[in-house]
C-alpha cells in the first residue's frame, strides 16, 4: 500500500487488522511527513504490529496534485509485490507513479477514492486519471457517491465502496459521562468557510442554556469565528484548540455533550465522510450533522441532520438535545451500536482483504 495519509497513527490500526490475515504480507509506503495547510503531520508509528512500514521520501511535500515518492521503482522490484494499492485519487501525479511502477513490476493494482463532485481537471491531470482508469484492476470508493463520479467519468471496471479508514472501537469508547453546566458543544476538523462553523457560532448564540463551543483545529477561518462571536456577545464561550495527537482524540470526544458538523456544500467540495462523527459516535457522544454530502448516510438514525446553512434549525436542534436528558442517552447508544456494525478497522480491513484476493484470483 502507498499512501500519505497513514502518517497518522491511527490510521495505522487498519494496517494492523489487515496484516492479522495468514495470507496477507503487508508493507506499507508512507513519507517521513505530509505538510497540510494546518501544520506539518510528521509521520507517528503508533501501531505497526504484523506489518512493514516503508518511509520513503517524497518530492512536492503538501502539493496535493504533484507530490509523489521517487524511490517506488527500486522498492518495488525489491518487494516484488502481488498487488499495489495506491491510496490516493486516480488524477494524482502519485497515482500516476505508483500504477506504472507497479505494473513493470507485474503487480495488480487499486487505486481509492473519495470525490463526490464530478469536477473535471484540465490536462495533464485529465490524461492521468483516464491512464489509471485502463490501467488498474480495480477501484475503491470511500462512498456511493463517490462510485457514481467514478462512473460518470468513464471508469468502467470494478469499484467496491469501502471507507477509507475506520474506528478503533477499543479506544473510541464511552467513557465517565461529563458534567455540566456549561454544555460543551464541540468541533473537530479544519476552521474553513465551508464546514459550516458561523452556522454553528451563530445558533450556539441562540440557546437558552449555559453553554460552550470548543472547536478543534486550526485554520483561516478563526479570525471570522472570533470577530462573529464578539458581535453576538459570546466570544468567552468559543474555547479554541490547535490539532491534537491522533492518539489523545478520544479524551477530547469523551470532554463533550454533543459533536456538530455543520458542512455547507460549494461547487468546488461537499463532505466526502466526517470521520469526526463517527468517532464521536463511539465515543457515545450524540452528533449533530447538516445535509451535506456523506453526513447524513454516515449518521443514519443514530444522530441528528439539519438542513445546511440553516441556523433556526441547527439553534432548535442543539437547544432540543441540551434539554433532553432520553434523547442524548438514546443517541449515545445508537452511535456506538452503528459505529460497531458498520465503521470498524476491523470491517474495513475484512473488505479491502476480500478485494484483494478477487482481484488476485
Amino acid at each position: 500500500m502507498v499512501s500519505k495519509a497513514l502518517v497518522v497513527g491511527e490510521y495505522q490500526r487498519k494496517l494492523e487488522a489487515m496484516a492479522a490475515y495468514d495470507d496477507v504480507n503487508l508493507v506499507c509506503v508512507v513519507p517521513h511527513s505530509w505538510k497540510t495547510e494546518g501544520g506539518e503531520l510528521k509521520l507517528e508509528a503508533s501501531h505497526t504490529r504484523g506489518y512493514r512500514l516503508a518511509v520513503q521520501r517524497i518530492r512536492f511535500n503538501g502539493n496535493f496534485h504533484l507530490f509523489h515518492f521517487p524511490t517506488l521503482g527500486r522498492l518495488f522490484r525489491a518487494l516484488k509485490p502481488d498487488l499495489v494499492h495506491v491510496d490516493e485519487e486516480p488524477y494524482n501525479l502519485a497515482t500516476l507513479i505508483a500504477v506504472r511502477e507497479a505494473r513493470a513490476a507485474g503487480a495488480k493494482t487499486v487505486f481509492f477514492t473519495w470525490q463526490n463532485l464530478p469536477r473535471r481537471y484540465p490536462p495533464p491531470f485529465s490524461l492521468i486519471e483516464q491512464w489509471i482508469y485502463r490501467s488498474v484492476d480495480a477501484a475503491i470508493a470511500g462512498t456511493e457517491e463517490a462510485a457514481g463520479v467514478l462512473a460518470e467519468k468513464g471508469y468502467q471496471g470494478r469499484v467496491d465502496v469501502i471507507p477509507q479508514f475506520g474506528v478503533d472501537a477499543e479506544r473510541f469508547n464511552p467513557g465517565k459521562s461529563v458534567q455540566g453546566p456549561p454544555w460543551i458543544i464541540g468541533y473537530v476538523g479544519r476552521l474553513v468557510e465551508q464546514k459550516g462553523l458561523m452556522t454553528l457560532v451563530e445558533a450556539a448564540a441562540r440557546l437558552d442554556c449555559d453553554w460552550g463551543l470548543k472547536l478543534i483545529g486550526s485554520g483561516p477561518f478563526r479570525v471570522d469565528m472570533e470577530a462573529r462571536a464578539a458581535e453576538l456577545g459570546v466570544a468567552e464561550r468559543l474555547l479554541f484548540h490547535d490539532q491534537v495527537p491522533s492518539g489523545e482524540v478520544p479524551t477530547v470526544l469523551r470532554g463533550l455533550h454533543a459533536l456538530v458538523l455543520p458542512s455547507l456544500t460549494r461547487s468546488f467540495w461537499k463532505e466526502q465522510f466526517g470521520r469526526a462523527l463517527a468517532e464521536a459516535m463511539a465515543c457515545g457522544i450524540p452528533v449533530v450533522g447538516s445535509d451535506s454530502g456523506e453526513i447524513p448516510r454516515v449518521i443514519g438514525d443514530a444522530g441528528l441532520v439539519t438542513p445546511e446553512g440553516d441556523v433556526d434549525a441547527l439553534a432548535s436542534t442543539l437547544q432540543r438535545l441540551c434539554s433532553d436528558n432520553a434523547l442524548r442517552a438514546d443517541l449515545a447508544q445508537r452511535g456506538r451500536a452503528r459505529v460497531l456494525e458498520r465503521f470498524t478497522h476491523e470491517s474495513i480491513a475484512k473488505h479491502t482483504v476480500e478485494l484483494y484476493r478477487e482481484v488476485l484470483r
